[in-house]
């Protein structure tokens, strides 16, 4: 490992790693030795490059990985990165389920960390979908109609509120389904809140 300095908060999540221990440290060490920032942010250990987030590693019941939050900018040469859920638009995962995958894949995940720096030194974007290309569901366009002021807080709230909101309202395949969501959040919609506020 480099002189990269580590972070308290990432040894004790290690500590406390129940799953994965093996793969976390393996992957630590190889992020590390590419210099980057470690920090703890949304409870992994995150990596980041003159403070933009980099990778961050996290692990599943099935898999553990290390996810790029630009990925989706990358060139993937090798093909192994993984959109994680179709909504999700600019991460990507390379998933392992044993320390051997990471030990044999070191050089190769070297150089997708390098390539995400650059990314972030050219200053690179992902082009977010506008919320005007997702399918306003019709339970909630029917609230709209019949409550002018949820429409104006929904319209209101940030771009991702709404995004989160029109989402977990679509979900469901049967429109009594959709239409209790809706209801159920409707206060939280007017009161400028997003769905997990």
């Amino acid at each position: 490992m480099t002189n990269s300095k580590t972070n308290p908060k990432v040894d004790e999540f290690l500590s406390k790693a129940k799953k994965w221990k093996e793969e976390y440290g393996q992957l630590r060490n190889i992020v590390l030795d590419c210099e980057l920032t470690e920090e703890f942010k949304w409870m992994h250990p995150c990596y980041m490059f003159e403070k933009k987030n980099i990778v961050l590693i996290h692990g599943f019941k099935e898999y553990c990985a290390i996810l790029f939050n630009k990925g989706v900018l990358l060139k993937d040469a090798h093909g192994i990165l993984i959109q994680q859920t179709e909504n999700v638009q600019a991460a990507r995962q390379i998933r392992f389920t044993n320390v051997q995958e990471i030990v044999e894949m070191e050089d190769i995940l070297k150089s997708y960390i390098y390539e995400a720096v650059e990314v972030e030194k050219a200053g690179l974007e992902v082009n977010f979908k506008k919320n005007t290309e997702y399918i306003i569901p019709v339970e909630l366009q029917n609230k709209f109609d019949d409550i002018r002021e949820l429409k104006t807080a929904f319209e209101a709230l940030t771009p991702g509120r709404q995004r989160a909101y029109i989402l977990h309202f679509s979900q469901p395949k049967q429109s009594k389904t959709r239409e209790s969501r809706v209801e159920k959040y409707r206060q939280q919609i007017l009161d400028g809140k997003g769905l997990n506020d």
